[in-house]
């Protein structure tokens, strides 16, 4: 074989070999940019999740079941099927959670079922609009959102998770129960406590403790805290917006509240 013989053939060795890792990575890219779509839709899922718990869960419930006479469910069928049609929104579902979510809604669209926690009916949480969260945790808490639409409309099914069974630290400590309690009603969303929430739509009670008798001279710091727990609006930190809901006394009980002003009055 000639030299240039020699060449020609391993040209069109290399061509045939281009042209199968052409093909290869045809047949394989599709699967693949599939698999880091699924992988990156479920991390921003869990990311919501848990902004979702710290933001939002205050007011429409830890699983988005929402709170009766203060903020509607985010997964049932109604919001899956009928909620765009009511409001007028002719975008996607996900769209309009992120419009929602951003802006927030000065009134309610239900005020007689889901007056909201007070004026506006919802804050605005998009940095964009004088909030705490940036849009990527915006779309992330809307993919969280959205994740629910299986289960919704009766597609998949989940399992009902274990009623928490309280750590022994926290069974003869009314503080470490009102924590629990102020970690799972959302407070954190809102109020910051140094080192355990980071809201900053209400007052920062990292020393609720030690100021809380000197807001009102006729109310010591816990009737003070109590009566700021009942009735949000009888007094309103100079600087904030009367946003905080007003049917905590409907939705705690007695051990809840009274261990929740315990563990705020241990805030000094």
């Amino acid at each position: 074989m000639t030299r240039t013989q020699t060449q020609i053939s391993i040209g069109i060795l290399l061509t045939l070999l281009t042209a199968a890792l052409i093909i290869y990575v045809g047949f394989t890219e599709e699967k693949r940019m599939s698999s880091y779509a699924a992988a990156q839709q479920a991390e921003a899922i869990e990311v919501g999740a848990d902004l979702f718990e710290i933001n939002c869960s205050g007011c429409h419930g830890l699983k988005a079941q929402g709170i009766p006479g203060l903020a509607p469910p985010l997964n049932d069928r109604y919001f899956f099927t009928q909620r765009l049609e009511e409001v007028g929104w002719e975008g996607s579902l996900e769209d309009y959670i992120i419009a929602t979510i951003s802006t927030g809604r000065p009134v309610s669209t239900r005020p007689d079922q889901y007056p909201g926690g007070g004026s506006p009916a919802m804050p605005a949480w998009s940095e964009e609009y004088g909030g705490p969260l940036r849009e990527d945790q915006i779309r992330n808490i809307a993919a969280f959102i959205m994740n629910w639409k299986p289960i919704a409309l009766g597609q998949a099914e989940i399992a009902e998770l274990p009623t928490p069974t309280p750590r022994p630290e926290e069974a003869d400590n009314p503080i470490a129960r009102g924590q629990r309690v102020f970690t799972e009603r959302g407070c954190g969303g809102c109020h910051t406590i140094q080192g355990l929430s980071a809201g900053t739509l209400a007052p920062n009670l990292t020393q609720i403790g030690k100021v809380a008798a000197s807001r009102k001279p006729d109310l010591s710091a816990e009737e003070y805290i109590r009566e700021s727990i009942l009735t949000p609006t009888a007094f309103v930190v100079e600087g904030y917006q009367p946003i905080m809901p007003q049917n905590y006394g409907e939705q705690l009980s007695q051990q809840e509240l009274d261990d929740l002003v315990a563990f705020l009055l241990a805030q000094k």
